[in-house]
């Protein structure tokens, strides 16, 4: 069973990798010009980093509300689902978020 919570954690790090590289896939795909595809391929990534190491990681310096950190877990990864399917890929955004959610719901099994 350890083998299976550690791999769960291993697999929601790549999740947490995979959001950042949605979001900024977004960010190019969707920015008007090359200053704004920039601007948005590395800003939104960068204040995702940001907001999950200040409030989610399991190190965060600030230890928001429940509803706070779920919140900013939902905003991060339901936008990287969001974002795929905003540039034309509905099944990948929706396997991702499918994905994403089952691995929430066995942390909370798990207490992770």
């Amino acid at each position: 069973m350890e083998a299976l919570k550690s791999a769960n954690l291993a697999f929601r790090f790549i999740l947490e990798l995979l959001a950042l590289v949605a979001l900024g896939y977004w960010g190019f795909k969707t920015g008007q010009g090359t200053g704004m595809k920039w601007v948005l391929g590395f800003g939104i990534p960068i204040v995702a980093i940001v907001l999950w190491a200040l409030f989610v990681a399991p190190e965060a310096t600030v230890e928001p509300p429940v509803a706070v950190r779920v919140a900013i877990e939902v905003a991060i990864l339901g936008g990287a689902a969001l974002a795929l399917v905003a540039t034309g890929h509905p099944v990948l955004g929706i396997a991702y978020a499918l994905v994403a959610v089952a691995n929430r719901v066995l942390m909370a099994i798990w207490n992770q």
